[in-house]
């Protein structure tokens, strides 16, 4: 164990890692452009809350993409090579939203809006969903709408306006995920309904999910053993608060071979918190859209 903690700190210390903090404010531009500002980030739903006081969307499983009029970026800043007849026909304006195809695509989606060489027909079929018009005045509400009324004025076809629908009560937006569950969507995101467009974590915007997910750093790549012996055996990660844990479970052999790169962000799944704030039963989903 201790040689494994040696072996572990070594690691740590050769790398220059920003905070996870980091994750919600401005981001580099790889490609030479601006940096790309800070988006909301979504905290999960708690019963503290009161869903009267938000509107609720499906959670699209897709690829988070910011159009700022002229480019459209990755959360990381990088260009989505898109092909031009899809960006010619956005309208210029900030848009914030998920690539998508349909639900159970994000690996075919994944694998289509990060080619360097955009396959036109293939984007035919790539919807974008949009859900935020960044730095728009006025509540979400009214912003929710100035998006209806964007989307309709628009000839694009592949342009949608995410569906916002205001909560009765907690059995009104149960009612709303297991609608959402049956049809093979992931779960709900719910935004306050009279919040100002901000940046950042947020109790504003809350995810509603049956199992729960969350970014993490990744700090150091912990060697495996047995069958995995040369290969990596689990990522060691730091959440957003600081924790750090190891996630070994749902790597597959492409990511053992080669695995998410130190400073990168990953996706897990976990079934809830330890006393100290770990999650239980972490498994890996994928590297994040913003690393």
């Amino acid at each position: 164990m201790n040689t494994m903690r040696r072996t572990l700190l070594t690691a740590l210390a050769a790398v220059a890692l920003p905070t996870c903090r980091a994750l919600a404010g401005p981001r580099p531009d790889t490609s030479g452009g601006a940096p790309v500002p800070g988006v909301l980030l979504a905290n999960v739903y708690g019963d503290h809350l009161d869903p009267r006081l938000y509107l609720a969307s499906e959670k699209f499983d897709g690829v988070r993409a910011l159009w700022d009029g002229r480019a459209l970026r990755f959360r990381s800043g990088r260009l989505v090579h898109a092909p031009a007849a899809f960006t010619a026909a956005l309208p210029p304006m900030p848009l914030d939203g998920e690539l998508w195809l349909a639900r159970g695509r994000f690996d075919a989606l994944s694998g289509l809006v990060r080619s360097d060489a955009p396959d036109p027909s293939a984007w035919q079929q790539v919807q974008y969903q949009v859900f935020e018009l960044p730095g728009a005045a006025g509540s979400f509400a009214q912003r929710a709408q100035r998006i209806r009324d964007v989307v309709r004025q628009s000839a694009m076809p592949q342009l949608h306006a995410v569906e916002q629908r205001p909560v009765a009560d907690p059995a009104a937006m149960r009612a709303f995920l297991a609608s959402v569950l049956a049809q093979g969507g992931e779960g709900l995101v719910l935004h306050r309904a009279d919040a100002a467009y901000q940046t950042g974590r947020s109790d504003v915007l809350v995810k509603l999910k049956p199992q729960l997910d969350s970014e993490a750093l990744v700090l150091a790549h912990l060697p495996g053993k047995g069958k995995y012996a040369g290969q990596t055996g689990a990522l060691w990660v730091r959440t957003p608060e600081g924790r750090e844990f190891a996630i070994g479970s749902g790597l597959g052999d492409a990511q053992r071979r080669s695995p998410p790169p130190a400073g990168s962000v990953v996706t897990y799944r976990y079934r809830d918190l330890t006393s100290t704030g770990l999650p239980r039963f972490a498994t890996f989903v994928r590297m994040h859209d913003s690393a």
